[in-house]
């Protein structure tokens, strides 16, 4: 059996495992189902009224795309977590299995997830005005385009579970960041709008690229009130939004795997 037919088998093996766990704790994906739905309606309805009203709530579903499979990222986190803290992953290290694969694993079945979550903030979003009015090729694009991000913010999530030296820290450490990455952004307000130093941030942020990415190949409109910016990340959004997605991913499952590699030999 080659190296990588290998990898495979074992990731997928654990990715299995991982998706039977979830009839344990099915508060994981109720959260996840949940959450989408939560800011679809506070956003559309409570900000949209006043700026822009059915316009608006089109435009921050792109944002709500992106904030949902950003904030996923914590399941990853979590779960890793707890993995190690009950021994789990002790066992793994026992069997002869890749160490990549466990990693695989956890972040290809948290994808699934995404997928899930995905559907249901499609659908809320069809519930509240929201359509895709371009060609459906370029949706099917701007999915792929969401769900590799996702790839790439498990791997970001995987590697903040296994620095983490609890379950407890890691749910700290896991949601700490996201407001902070998916609110500098242009998910649901302009980026000119925003102070200096912030826009320049907004404006290279990864989740701004995606947003970006997802209303250009929705061909969802930008309401009047909300000025477009002209930096390149905003005009190249399709191309910047994949290439931070495959930095992100190139990154933090080196870092991730390294990580592993040290937790696992103690």
């Amino acid at each position: 059996m080659s190296t990588l037919t290998r990898i495979a088998t074992d990731s997928g093996a654990i990715a299995w495992r991982n998706l039977l766990n979830i009839r344990r704790t099915p508060g994981s994906i109720f959260a996840s189902v949940l959450q989408p739905i939560m800011f679809v309606l506070l956003l559309g309805y409570v900000f949209g009224g006043s700026l822009g009203g059915d316009s608006y709530r089109e435009f921050i579903m792109a944002g709500i795309f992106a904030q949902t499979v950003t904030f996923n990222a914590s399941f990853t986190t979590i779960g890793l977590a707890n993995d190690l803290q009950k021994g789990v992953v002790d066992r793994f290290r026992s069997l002869p299995m890749s160490r990549v694969a466990v990693m695989l694993g956890r972040t290809t079945s948290d994808l699934t997830t995404s997928v899930v979550s995905l559907l249901i903030t499609s659908l809320c979003g069809l519930a509240i005005g929201w359509r895709i009015r371009g060609n459906p090729l370029d949706a099917v694009l701007a999915y792929l385009l969401i769900l590799l991000f996702a790839f790439a913010m498990s791997w970001v999530g995987a590697f903040i579970g296994l620095v983490s030296r609890s379950v407890e820290v890691a749910q700290s450490l896991g949601l700490i960041w996201l407001f902070p990455a998916t609110f500098i952004s242009s998910g649901f307000v302009s980026v000119a709008a925003m102070p200096e130093p912030l826009a320049t941030i907004a404006e290279w942020n990864p989740i701004t690229a995606l947003a970006n990415a997802a209303r250009t190949l929705f061909a969802n409109p930008t309401p009047a009130t909300v000025p477009q910016p002209n930096a390149w990340p905003a005009q190249h959004a399709v191309l910047y939004s994949a290439l931070c997605s495959l930095a992100l991913i190139t990154l933090f499952m080196t870092l991730a795997v390294a990580r592993y590699r040290r937790v696992a030999s103690r």
